[in-house]
């Protein structure tokens, strides 16, 4: 197994009023390819701020991270972006769909962003992976939490990422669809080998990750 992940040192500092406040103290560890990680901890202890600093989304105060190989912060932001297009899917609490757009289009356009020439097939696809064929039409907002969540995992899973980051992806849904949503997630991570970092306060879901990493007022415990 190779490393595809490696926190170095990693900290953040923000300005609260005109004093520093320290969210993550010197984090580092390693996530080996494939592997299964959960981020957890109490509300406030840093894990959404690590989560969106491995995947480049913020910028660290000091520290740095690497994926697969590659130094992130020695890279610009369209350097970073470029980046996370090749290696890293996405799921978040909120699903993030474009309201404009219909499930179909949602999940086409991560490969349009990539110039792939069979979008629509491999989105249609992706689609029926998650048991949505019949929505593919729809727009987000006739579409369940649940749905919505699962039009967001195909579009993570379609460009069949290296890594898939995932902060709270049960949050918005009910106990029941939040489970469905978290068997389709680990069952799609071993169908394409992923490695999944995931970021949740549920200590189901974190129990059936291969790893926890446990967070405590930014410090990793």
């Amino acid at each position: 197994m190779t490393a595809i992940v490696q926190a170095v040192s990693l900290s953040k500092q923000v300005l609260s009023g005109e004093q520093p406040l320290t969210i993550l103290f010197d984090a580092s560890f390693t996530v080996m390819s494939g592997e299964s990680l959960a981020i957890v901890g109490a509300s406030g202890s840093g894990k959404s701020t690590l989560l969106g600093l491995l995947a480049g989304l913020d910028v660290p105060s000091s520290g740095t991270v690497k994926l697969n190989g590659t130094d992130l912060f020695a890279l610009d932001e369209d350097g970073r972006a470029r980046l996370r297009g090749a290696l890293a899917g996405f799921v978040f609490q909120s699903f993030q769909l474009l309201p404009a757009l219909s499930a179909l289009e949602n999940v086409m356009l991560p490969l349009e962003l990539q110039g792939v020439a069979d979008a629509r097939l491999r989105a249609v696809e992706s689609l029926r992976e998650v048991g949505l064929t019949a929505r593919a039409h729809h727009l987000p907002k006739h579409l369940s939490g649940g749905e919505q969540q699962r039009v967001a995992l195909a579009r993570a899973f379609v460009v069949h990422p290296k890594i898939l980051f995932a902060d709270e992806p049960t949050g918005n849904l009910d106990a029941e669809t939040g489970s469905q949503i978290i068997d389709l997630m680990f069952e799609l991570n071993r169908a394409q080998g992923t490695t999944l970092i995931l970021v949740t306060h549920d200590e189901a879901l974190a129990a059936r990750c291969g790893r926890q990493l446990r967070l405590a007022a930014g410090k990793i415990v």
